[in-house]
């Protein structure tokens, strides 16, 4: 049972981790308006400030696993809270994500991400959105970069089963790029919603990179395969039981 203490702790982290977002968003406001690399420099010392005082302040802990991509590459990553994007924003050179297009709307968050290049998607008609998804990549394709993408389309909380949409393998086979899965545990530290968040081990690994050419239905079987198992492995080395 979570004590008092610990709910104290949480609420603590999270109100001075939203009130840096403001500080540095304006602190980096002007030099990202002039170079897309400080609006980099700006979301990596966010990322990396909410990683290190998260271990300060509630135990949280973090480790990133494998080899980092460094080139142009597409992410598919398994989402389980806001952490897992701090932590592939803290170490990915040029990180830029297929998003749901209300978040262009939130303070601070949305104007960055624009600035670094995430692609706003519509998720309202299935057709509709993965054809705009594809045509708004082609379009930012000169924009270098690692491109994430979830392939379950939201947060999905540990134990909760969701299938894997086509979207993801749409966009390997079109861009004929090398996709990297990555697996996290770090729903069971930090929830989808709530405050309380748990002392531990938050980890992102990601796993072996798939060439491109692969049958798309092939594609998408192995990296559900691939991520699913990894992150039940994960989940279960942080303690956690279905």
């Amino acid at each position: 049972m979570p004590t008092p203490l610990r709910w104290i702790l949480s609420l603590i982290f999270i109100v001075q981790m939203y009130l840096m977002m403001a500080i540095l968003a304006v602190i980096f406001a002007i030099p990202s308006l002039i170079s897309r690399n400080m609006a980099f420099a700006g979301v990596h010392t966010y990322c990396n400030w909410v990683r290190w005082s998260a271990a300060i302040l509630i135990g949280l802990r973090s480790e990133i696993r494998g080899p980092v991509p460094q080139t142009e590459v597409i992410i598919a990553a398994k989402h389980q809270s806001f952490f897992d994007i701090i932590l592939l924003c803290s170490v990915l050179p040029r990180p830029k994500f297929i998003m749901k297009r209300e978040l262009i709307w939130t303070p601070f968050l949305g104007q960055y991400a624009l600035r670094i290049g995430c692609v706003p998607v519509d998720r309202g008609r299935r057709g509709a959105a993965i054809s705009k998804m594809k045509e708004d990549v082609q379009k930012g394709a000169a924009q270098p970069g690692q491109l994430v993408i979830y392939p379950q389309g939201t947060r999905v909380a540990p134990g909760v089963t969701m299938p894997y949409k086509m979207g993801t393998g749409l966009l390997y086979d079109q861009l004929a790029q090398t996709c990297v899965p990555a697996a996290t545990n770090v729903g069971v530290f930090w929830p989808r919603h709530g405050i309380l968040r748990k002392p531990g081990l938050a980890v992102m690994e990601f796993l072996p990179p798939v060439a491109p050419g692969m049958p798309v239905p092939d594609f998408m079987r192995l990296i559900e395969t691939q991520i699913e198992t990894a992150s039940t492995r994960l989940m279960n080395d942080a303690g956690w039981r279905p």
